[in-house]
């Protein structure tokens, strides 16, 4: 079995700038390393994620990365404040309502696409969530 001491998702960003100001500016995250390329890792909780130039587009039609956060709709009206525009989904196993959702366990959620058209969700846990280690 492999030993892995960590993971982290890496987002491609045609435009490493307008990336990174989205990650800093709109989310307020600080990267804790720069690469010489122009990309940032970001530290968020235990983990973090890379962000790094690329030619590659995202798809954006599913979810690249997930913060988990205290508050959904906290979290979201901050992001609104910001101008961050919140997606919105209409599927047979859920469907949002002003950008939220709420799952029949508990879990609240949100989906949010960074200026490179990676997805990214916000969702807190409900008490009927559990995790499987």
């Amino acid at each position: 079995m492999l030993k892995i001491k960590s993971s982290a998702p890496a987002l491609p960003a045609q435009d490493i700038k307008r990336a990174r100001q989205f990650y800093e500016q709109k989310l307020g995250l600080k990267p804790t390393e720069e690469q010489p390329d122009g990309g940032a890792m970001y530290g968020t909780g235990q983990t973090g994620f890379l962000v790094f130039p690329s030619m590659g587009k995202a798809s954006g039609d599913h979810t690249q990365m997930a913060f988990e956060v205290e508050d959904v709709p906290s979290a979201v009206n901050e992001l609104k404040s910001k101008g961050v525009k919140l997606e919105e989904y209409d599927y047979p196993e859920f469907k949002t309502k002003d950008g939220l959702v709420d799952m029949p366990d508990g879990t609240k959620g949100a989906w949010v696409k960074d200026t490179e058209g990676n997805l990214i969700a916000l969702t807190a846990r409900g008490p009927a969530a559990t995790r499987s280690n």
